[in-house]
């Protein structure tokens, strides 16, 4: 008895394809070529077996498996790629801090020392960060030192030159007056000459005195402990008021509370007003100026000095031109502390120097 052929369909169900350019990568799907088999039962052969190959599901079968794995390494890529991220930020991470800390060496104020990292070389650079930033407060702190004791150095310095010129200088010109005015008397009617000459002298010892009055002026410091700065400052535009006359226009503006203002404070502020008029009307032609003297109420109870002038001059050939004044300035400010800008306006120059007290 002999059966008929028959055929039989694989268990693929035709779901989830493999993309065309995966089946044409695969070269062997067009070569493929069926397989036959013999049954043998009982050292007989009863019938054989064809097989034909179909490229459809076996691209099926080795698409899914191929997704699967390049899933898996997709996924493992993925972790190490993470883990790796992790790892090196953690290790890195000291680095922001560090350069930090480099960028505020050179700001003002205190700031927080470097912690220590578990990475050993991380932990030798933030000492060494460390170390450099004490050593430059401590130079700072030096620095601030010298600078005040220069500025005290300097004050002391003008005082004596003061006393010196009023104590030698002055009793010359009151002698020289004094013998001017006799000669003027004693001389005989008819000698006009004379008397010119005496009067010339006369002339020249008035002037040389106003000159001597305004030198000891700029150069003596007021009684800051009993009068103020607010009343010493007052007094200063008054006689720069009384020697300009026809000049510029001077205004003052006061606010805030200068009670318990440190001393050494007060005498900077005011050497400062003396040399920011003086460059006021020594280098320009201003027909206004503005002098502010201000005091915040909280914090650290800033004192700002703010001079507007309205000469017209340009503020890069000022910062040049105006010799040490503006050296003075900073020097003062530097020693306390304080901040000095130059700044110009429509129609000038505006000077602020502030200063932080603590009182």
């Amino acid at each position: 008895m002999s059966l008929l052929p028959r055929r039989f369909c694989g268990d693929w169900d035709g779901l989830d394809a493999a993309p065309a350019w995966f089946r044409q990568a695969l070269v062997w799907e067009a070569a493929a070529a069926p397989a036959n088999r013999a049954i043998v039962y009982r050292e007989r052969t009863i019938g054989s077996v064809t097989a034909w190959p179909d490229p459809m599901a076996s691209a099926a079968r080795l698409w899914r498996r191929t997704r699967l794995a390049g899933g898996l390494a997709l996924g493992l890529a993925a972790a190490t790629l993470l883990l790796n991220w992790l790892a090196v930020t953690r290790l890195v991470a000291p680095v922001g801090q560090i350069v930090h800390g480099l960028e505020n060496l050179d700001t003002a104020g205190t700031h927080p020392p470097l912690p220590r990292f578990a990475a050993t070389e991380f932990d030798r650079i933030a000492r060494a960060c460390n170390a450099l930033a004490d050593r430059l407060a401590n130079i700072e702190a030096e620095r601030a030192g010298l600078m005040q004791r220069l500025v005290t150095v300097q004050e002391e310095e003008r005082q004596a030159l003061a006393r010196d010129l009023h104590d030698a200088f002055g009793q010359c010109l009151a002698a020289a007056g004094a013998r001017a005015a006799a000669i003027e008397l004693a001389a005989p009617l008819d000698r006009d000459d004379l008397r010119d000459d005496a009067q010339g002298i006369e002339a020249i010892v008035a002037t040389m005195r106003e000159n001597l009055r305004g030198a000891l002026v700029r150069l003596e410091l007021p009684d800051l402990t009993e009068a103020g700065l607010a009343e010493a400052l007052r007094g200063l535009v008054a006689d720069w008021r009384g020697q300009l006359r026809s000049g510029p226009t001077l205004h003052l503006d006061i606010t805030g509370d200068f009670t318990g203002m440190p001393e050494n404070v007060a005498a900077s502020l005011y050497r400062i007003a003396q040399e920011l008029l003086t460059n006021a009307l020594r280098h320009g032609r201003p027909s206004r100026i503005f002098l502010r003297l201000g005091r915040s109420a909280a914090g650290p109870r800033t004192v700002t000095l703010t001079l507007d002038d309205d000469g017209g001059r340009d503020v890069s050939r000022t910062a040049s031109h105006t010799g040490r004044g503006l050296v003075g300035i900073r020097a003062r400010l530097a020693a306390l502390g304080g901040s000095f800008s130059l700044s110009g306006t429509e129609s000038g120059i505006r000077a602020c120097a502030s200063v932080p007290t603590a009182g």
